[in-house]
């Protein structure tokens, strides 16, 4: 029988979590303040100094404001998929650092113009409810102009339960205004 000392199993440990492979995600991006291209450009752009590398970009939608307010401008939407080590949390609290550095600002009207927003909508096999986070994202599957972005991604795309997003798409009335607005974002 081997003996491992603690300091040898939290060796072991450590290892074990650095050399797990990065987990798979889906990132929604929206902005309606300023330059919404350019603001979504620089979400992707900057996602890799926060330990997310982007592996590619849906094409960019023209969406009409959903949820709380409704009288704002149009947004600019597109889905992400990423790789990332990071842990649901960790990664939460460093896409809403990056928002500020962005330009979003604190305490800004739930649903109302944001010059950036970044969800994280699937992360792996995550199922996870915490008060800071849902994970799957509670509305990925109810909102078409995440649906279709993430479906351009990947058709097969699916929650950890199995719950296809392209049947939650086809499950959706057709009124939430999605326009295609022009081609990915560069990775």
């Amino acid at each position: 029988m081997r003996v491992v000392s603690r300091s040898q199993a939290a060796l072991s440990t450590r290892y074990r979590f650095a050399a797990m492979p990065a987990r798979k995600g889906l990132l929604g991006l929206g902005s309606n303040v300023g330059d919404r291209r350019a603001q979504l450009q620089a979400a992707v752009d900057a996602l890799p100094s926060i330990g997310v590398r982007v592996t590619a970009s849906s094409s960019v939608y023209d969406t009409d404001p959903v949820g709380e307010v409704l009288d704002q401008p149009t947004f600019l939407n597109a889905c992400v998929t990423v790789e990332t080590e990071l842990p649901p949390l960790e990664l939460l609290d460093a896409v809403k650092r990056l928002e500020g550095e962005l330009g979003r600002l604190a305490g800004e009207v739930r649903h109302g113009p944001r010059a950036i927003d970044i969800d994280i909508l699937l992360l792996g096999d995550v199922k996870l409810s915490h008060e800071r986070i849902t994970l799957p994202h509670e509305q990925v599957l109810a909102r078409r102009f995440v649906l279709i972005p993430a479906l351009e991604l990947d058709f097969e795309l699916s929650t950890p339960d199995g719950t296809r997003l392209s049947d939650a798409l086809a499950a959706l009335p057709v009124g939430e205004g999605v326009r295609f607005f022009g081609p990915p974002l560069s990775v």
